[in-house]
């Protein structure tokens, strides 16, 4: 029976597993810091791989800074972390699809690799835009791997893990990418195939943001550099007055992304025409069939003919000519066009024989009769949403405005939801700050009816004991994001009570913590799998079924969102996760009746505790049942 691994996923392992299958010549082997040999790549020889030319020297074009290296390194490596089910704080535990998590997202993004892998639509984050004055977390890869482990999850005195990014800083620039990088690297990792990411940002890094996103996400999949104009005017202003910002917009894969299109600029006043088709398809404007710009091919330089039996060639003419004109359609789409009513072949003095070939364009069908909803892309600039909207928001909500600094406004997120996804989508926003994006998802939601879910992170950051919301009594950013969301959503449903009884207002808050097992659980060199089953316990004393149940989801891949139930057979707690993808009891010395039981559910997966058997024998007599009863269940322990 095997182990669960209890921790994050080895980026790099994978990583090398994938270039090994494309390249098997580039992969090597080297020792770990235990002696142990692991696979490792040939790099020189991976890069000769992926060239047509001798490679000699060092020299390439790239865009790097002090700790890129040690940034990619960071994103790439496992953690043992867990995140932990905080029910008192949540609102509709049981049937909510949304999350909120504290924690450093670094190490919550690596947490989410298996259960959101390629899952999440759209992303929007608003990052820290490294002024000078920002705090940006504290991603020092210069310590050493055991300085670094003490320091995960540990916040200094002042109860925090961020730190002022002054101009002063020798590395200033050097560690907003670094840190900045790494987390765009596992973002990525969980976008859909079709998914979106917008990020925020102004003019202090916004070129070096660039160019790590076309790393990242691939040039060809550069969407868009959206403006938005935040303000009216700057009185501080020297030379000129930036009243902008921009959100940067990358696909996951450019060929597969169709974000939402306008359909308030289409413009119905050029649609003057009605036919016998006009109930079915609408009204419809003339545009011409000929083309002179398009490349010419003799094919589509052949007669159509008008009434009275002239032959109409491309541009008015009377004969085949390579001159660069020729019809926009085939002869078979043609002869399609002139029976459906599609094609109208007009006077037209202005051409050389009288008479012009006009497809017709209908309001309600397109050119090959599909039915269609007119419309055209937004454009890359937003004007009607001013930062000043946020704190009317904010005080509609709090009944003040300076809780949060510099929130965005919910207007401006809405319109990105509104781009980049649809019904029961999921949005993801790992520097949450205020939660605007959460009141957003849930009023775009209530206005249109979907179902689109959210997940919020954010570092628990401690306030300063000078700031009015720490004097309202919240001691974290958490804290007012969550209470926003709360307020948020409950004013949303008095606003509209018939309209969003089943509106999801909801979240599950989950927190970051160490991992649910007793350290000695990893010490693989120097612990054996029998003195470890010898071990009392290898869950820590404070943890709970559904901390274990949870963490489990984690290693296993399932979403943190799905039902679940609860419930005693004889005598022991069975945890039923989305009806039967996991079965899960922690219970100690677990009779054989209970675990016949949970096989004849025959779930996908199923978990146990080492110490749930009594014995050797008794674990090995949990496998035979399995085999007898549910064959293609997969089941572990912990």
């Amino acid at each position: 029976m095997d182990k669960m691994r209890m921790e994050s996923v080895d980026m790099t392992a994978q990583n090398i597993e994938k270039i090994g299958a494309l390249f098997p010549n580039c992969i090597t082997e080297t020792v770990d810091e235990n002696g142990k040999a692991k696979k490792a790549i040939n790099f020189e020889l991976l890069k000769q791989m992926l060239s047509g030319d001798v490679i000699e020297g060092s020299e390439a074009y790239e865009f790097t800074w002090v700790g890129k290296k040690a940034a990619i390194v960071e994103a790439n490596k496992p953690i043992r972390k867990t995140l932990r089910p905080c029910k008192e704080e949540s609102v509709n535990w049981d049937t909510t699809e949304n999350l909120y998590i504290e924690g450093d997202n670094l190490e919550v993004l690596k947490l989410l690799q298996e259960s959101y892998l390629g899952a999440i639509k759209m992303i929007y984050i608003d990052p820290p835009y490294n002024t000078g004055s920002d705090f940006i977390y504290r991603d020092d890869y210069k310590q050493s791997t055991d300085d670094y482990e003490d320091e995960l999850g540990v916040y200094d005195e002042d109860g925090n893990r961020m730190f002022k990014n002054t101009d002063t800083n020798g590395r200033f620039h050097s560690d907003w990418c670094s840190m900045i990088y790494s987390r765009l690297m596992l973002a990525r990792n969980l976008l859909a195939d079709d998914g979106v990411i917008f990020i925020s940002i102004d003019d202090n890094e916004f070129d070096n943001l660039r160019k790590m996103c076309d790393e990242i996400f691939g040039a060809k999949n550069y969407v868009a550099n959206i403006v938005w104009q935040k303000k009216t005017g700057a009185s501080d202003a020297i030379n000129i007055a930036t009243i902008t910002e921009n959100i940067l917009v990358y696909a996951k894969n450019a060929n597969s992304l169709k974000l939402t299109q306008n359909e308030d600029a289409h413009d119905s006043n050029r649609y003057k025409y009605k036919d016998e088709y006009y109930s079915e398809r609408g009204a419809y404007y003339y545009d011409s069939l000929d083309r002179g710009t398009l490349g010419y091919h003799e094919s589509l330089d052949y007669p159509v003919i008008a009434p009275d039996g002239t032959a109409v060639y491309p541009n008015g003419r009377n004969t085949v000519l390579n001159d660069g004109w020729r019809w926009k359609w085939g002869k078979e789409k043609l002869d399609w066009g002139i029976k459906n009513g599609f094609i109208e072949v007009r006077e037209n003095k202005s051409k050389g024989n009288g008479w012009g070939v006009y497809y017709k364009i209908y309001e309600n069908v397109d050119n090959d009769g599909n039915v269609i909803k007119r419309s055209s892309p937004y454009k890359n600039l937003i004007q009607d949403v001013l930062n000043t909207h946020a704190s009317t928001e904010a005080k509609e909500i709090f009944g003040r405005t300076d809780y949060f600094s510099n929130p965005k406004p919910v207007k401006l997120i809405k319109h990105l939801i509104h781009l980049g996804t649809n019904d029961d989508d999921i949005i993801l926003d790992f520097f949450s700050g205020s939660a605007t994006t959460a009141q957003a998802a849930m009023t775009i939601n209530a206005e249109d009816g979907m179902n689109r879910k959210f997940i919020l992170v954010q570092l628990p950051e401690v306030l300063d004991t000078t700031s009015t919301a720490k004097k309202a009594g919240f001691d974290t950013i958490c804290d007012i994001g969550k209470e926003r969301i709360r307020k948020a959503g409950a004013k949303i449903k008095e606003d509209s009570p018939l309209t969003t009884a089943n509106l999801d207002t909801g979240f599950r808050v989950l927190k970051l913590d160490d991992t649910n097992m007793n350290e000695v659980y990893y010490a693989a060199g120097d612990y054996t799998q029998d003195l470890l089953s010898m071990l009392e316990s290898n869950v820590k004393a404070d943890r709970t079924d559904l901390d274990l149940l949870f963490g489990c989801l984690l290693e296993w891949g399932l979403p943190l969102s799905l039902p679940y139930t609860s419930k005693q057979i004889e005598g022991c707690t069975v945890h039923t996760y989305n009806d039967g993808d996991l079965i899960a009891c922690f219970d100690e010395d677990i009779p054989d009746s209970v675990i016949k039981t949970i096989a004849k559910k025959q779930p996908l997966r199923a978990v146990f505790r080492d110490s749930s058997f009594a014995s050797s024998p008794s674990k090995i007599n949990v496998g035979e049942v399995f085999k007898l009863l549910a064959p293609d269940t997969r089941v572990k322990v912990i």
